[in-house]
């Protein structure tokens, strides 16, 4: 499915006049702006005045390209929602079948906060093993997390693939929501639910010093090494949760083990331990998988969060306006697919893939799929 194939069911939300610039001509200039290195509306209506001959090529333009101010507004009141859809749609025509990790993390937008209003929250849905984000969905302030997820597995179709979640996320409704749309959840275990948090710490500390009885425990152990600092990280997961109190065990769907990561750091000369616990679902049968899944889950802090921080600005954009917030991000996020789905300089940084766009016209043309009018 091309770029304009996926905005043409889009609905203009503009009246009379206003509607001067066509919408879908508006969306194209601003993802192509996005994609070579724009990161304001002000940015984006100087890369489409500088580059308007370019864009003939492709778009009627019949009234030239709009200014900041248009861009601004038609982003600010063009439905989030809808082209969160678009999104989506596009994303699962060119992923297909998913399979693997998929992480659900939130960032704040943190130059977004618009008066009272809390900084816009982003929940992402990140498959690991490709480094594309399958969807978003927007909340106003953090305390809207859980609400924005459950809102975010409502689109997915998740057989076959195993969801991370941090602690926030440890929630029956959500553990359901995981097993009704057919995939496996892995989730992080803090206090927010006292009973269970207390029963694994309780279990994995005797285990540790006295010994887990007759009970299988699968164990996997990795060490890592980075700037002079190592990692010994200890992994245990138990399937028998026969020792677990029953309305514990019943409390959550499909629980079938639990688990402990154990990280031991070395800075120069001094070590620090501590430990964090899981539950999940059947999708995990022994502790390399456990491993494999809670290492993964942290790919969406640094290939999609960092990257839109650091590559894209996101922290120092100032667009704060109705759903103005929302559609950019979802503008970083179509360009940050192109680029990571490009196959002509793969061995290119994302920074640096995106300023060849911005030089290499014919560069930029096939990354959008552009295709010549007439």
């Amino acid at each position: 499915m091309t770029l304009t194939e996926v905005f043409a069911g889009l609905q203009d939300p503009r009246t009379g006049p206003a509607q001067r610039h066509d919408l879908r001509e508006m969306i194209l200039m601003a993802l192509c702006a996005v994609l070579c290195g724009a990161d304001t509306w002000v940015d984006v209506a100087d890369w489409a005045e500088d580059n308007e001959d370019w864009l003939r090529r492709y778009l009627v333009l019949e009234y030239g390209t709009p200014s900041h101010d248009t861009f601004g507004r038609v982003f600010r009141i063009l439905d989030a929602t809808v082209f969160e859809q678009c999104f989506r749609g596009w994303i699962a025509g060119m992923v297909g079948v998913i399979d693997g990790v998929v992480a659900l993390d939130g960032k704040t937008v943190r130059g977004s906060r618009d008066g009272e209003d809390t900084a816009l929250h982003m929940i992402s849905a990140f498959a690991t093993s490709s480094g594309l984000c399958l969807g978003q969905e927007g909340t106003r302030g953090k305390g809207h997390e859980i609400a924005g997820i459950k809102a975010l597995l409502d689109t997915l179709t998740l057989k076959g693939c195993m969801v991370t979640i941090d602690a926030i996320g440890c929630q029956t409704e959500i553990a359901q929501k995981i097993v009704d749309q057919g995939g496996d959840y892995l989730l992080a275990v803090k206090d927010n639910q006292e009973n269970l948090a207390k029963a694994l710490r309780e279990f994995f500390a005797e285990g540790e010093s006295s010994g887990f009885g007759n009970l299988p425990v699968s164990q996997y152990q990795t060490v890592g090494k980075d700037h002079g600092r190592i990692e010994t990280r200890q992994h245990l997961w138990v399937t028998d949760l026969s020792w677990l109190d029953r309305p514990i065990r019943q409390h959550w769907p499909k629980l079938a083990g639990v688990g402990m990561v154990e990280r031991i750091r070395e800075i120069n000369g001094k070590t620090s331990t501590e430990c964090a616990f899981y539950i999940g679902s059947k999708g995990i049968a022994h502790a390399e998988t456990f491993a494999n899944a809670a290492r993964s889950h942290w790919g969406i802090e640094n290939s999609l969060h960092w990257v839109l921080d650091v590559t894209f600005r996101e922290d120092d954009c100032r667009v704060r306006k109705g759903h103005a917030p929302q559609n950019l991000s979802a503008l970083r996020k179509f360009a940050l697919t192109l680029l990571r789905k490009d196959q002509q300089y793969p061995k290119r940084s994302l920074r640096s893939r995106r300023k060849t766009a911005d030089r290499l016209p014919d560069y930029r043309a096939s990354l959008l799929g552009l295709a010549p009018l007439g």
